[in-house]
């Protein structure tokens, strides 16, 4: 048979389709998981990214006392030293059998201003009477602290009844010190991945005791890491409070913004694990990454390691092991 048909008259062959354009937002096959943050995400991992890489308690603290921190630290006595690192100590394992432990059940917004308030008064009642008061401040304001944290963490999330949950708002007492990353890594993941495997250890062990027994060997050494980062911050304080012009108006705002301060790296810190539920942590840290990176965190400068300050209660949490 011939074929009459005219060049023109033939059907092009056919071309494969092209795939749609995927939603950003669906998720991954396989995974149920969206594979980008939604700009609401987005914004919210923007400001923890701020909060939790951003200006340090030192830094606050030189607004309230200006230059006479520092000059005040080169002189405090070794003595006013040991009984900060021993508070300190205290504190963290007061805060560990009560704060949290007192928390009911029910979603309530974060109770922010009433702890901040609470912590304030502390500060004025140890400003107005010396640091013969911090073995007895201090425990006090670090349980309204944590459970500030605490409130913090069930309003983005959290169940306080998962032991793993209850390690994390105590995990926050360890972040805002930069010690630990090297150029160009987060601080915050770093001191994370620190921690990693010994709150691990310690929710297991919560969970087959069901009782928070700091002097278990899993929670001593959990307590130990974590105190020898807030030791930093409680060094500032004490020297910030032995300022000899320091009165109760001052250490009221000391104490608040001590409170500020873990309340910030709460929030940063909670928003974090709730984005990494949704999305997975691979994404979610790749996301804080570049958002970091954007902001100006890899200057060498800011990426400085602050070494966290050598510190007797690591000591007295060990010997408990």
């Amino acid at each position: 048979m011939v074929d009459d048909s005219q060049p023109g008259d033939r059907a092009a062959p056919l071309q494969p389709l092209a795939p749609e354009p995927r939603d950003p937002g669906a998720p991954v096959p396989g995974t149920g998981r969206p594979d980008a943050l939604s700009p609401e995400d987005e914004a919210a991992l923007a400001g923890a990214v701020r909060a939790l890489e951003g200006t340090s308690f030192a830094a606050h603290l030189s607004g309230l006392v200006g230059r006479q921190l520092g000059f005040s630290g080169s002189l405090l006595p070794a003595r006013v030293a040991e009984v900060a690192d021993k508070a300190a100590g205290a504190a963290l394992r007061f805060a560990l059998r009560g704060a949290v432990r007192s928390l009911s059940g029910e979603d309530r917004p974060p109770q922010n201003r009433f702890h901040l308030a609470a912590v304030a008064t502390t500060g004025a009642i140890g400003g107005a009477f010396g640091l013969a008061t911090l073995p007895v401040e201090l425990p006090l304001s670090t349980a309204l602290i944590l459970r500030s944290v605490a409130d913090i963490a069930r309003a983005e999330g959290e169940d306080l009844h998962d032991p793993e949950a209850v390690l994390s708002c105590l995990e926050v007492f360890a972040l805002g010190t930069g010690g630990e990353a090297a150029l160009g890594e987060s601080s915050y993941f770093a001191v994370r991945a620190l921690l990693a495997k010994s709150v691990t250890e310690a929710a297991r062990h919560l969970v087959a005791r069901g009782v928070a027994d700091e002097a278990a060997p899993v929670l001593s050494r959990l307590l130990g890491q974590i105190a020898s980062r807030f030791g930093l911050a409680v060094s500032q304080k004490v020297v910030a409070q032995a300022v000899p012009v320091i009165g109760a108006v001052t250490g009221a705002g000391i104490n608040a913004a001590f409170m500020d301060h873990y309340q910030r790296l709460a929030r940063g810190h909670f928003t974090v694990r709730r984005l990494e539920r949704v999305y997975g942590p691979d994404l979610v840290r790749a996301a804080y990454e570049r958002l970091r990176t954007a902001a100006g965190g890899d200057d060498p400068m800011e990426k400085a390691a602050v070494p966290a300050r050598p510190s007797g209660i690591a000591a007295l949490a060990e010997e408990r092991t």
